[in-house]
């Protein structure tokens, strides 16, 4: 995603205009600047606008939309899934169903996550509820981790 940007203000003339530079952008939105480095790379952020010195300055709408993919990411949602996300939520005709699906697609995903992991919990503290934690070196930890089931 490129922007057209015609004229090339001096950062004075951008933060008048209402823009930041990106270690403020990073402030705002919470988003480390190499992050939004990484984000304008992978096209999940549009390329940044700049300075006439080429700095990036981003705008409102820049600083909420990295707060929005920061938010889907405090979520667990992948960047596939958060630029389907960011489209949908940019297209302002979209049927709500689209995403509720994929919602409901990534709770399911995060039920099967939390399963294995309480798996995993129950199977080692089974494990370590059995070992002595003495001087001894027989240790049901070690023997259940070699088993293979």
């Amino acid at each position: 995603m490129r922007r057209v940007q015609k004229h090339r203000p001096e950062m004075s003339q951008a933060r008048q205009s209402g823009y930041y530079n990106i270690s403020e952008a990073s402030e705002l939105s919470g988003v480390s600047a190499k992050m939004i480095r990484h984000y304008e790379q992978i096209g999940l952020m549009p390329e940044a606008d700049r300075t006439d010195a080429n700095y990036r300055i981003f705008s409102q709408s820049d600083i909420h939309t990295l707060q929005f993919i920061k938010r889907a990411r405090s979520l667990g949602f992948s960047m596939k899934k958060i630029a389907t996300l960011l489209n949908l939520y940019q297209d302002k005709g979209r049927p709500s169903s689209e995403v509720k699906r994929l919602a409901e697609e990534h709770i399911q995903s995060l039920n099967e996550a939390i399963k294995e992991m309480q798996e995993m919990r129950d199977t080692l503290s089974n494990l370590a509820k059995h070992c002595r934690g003495d001087e001894r070196p027989d240790c049901p930890i070690l023997e259940g981790i070699s088993c293979s089931h």
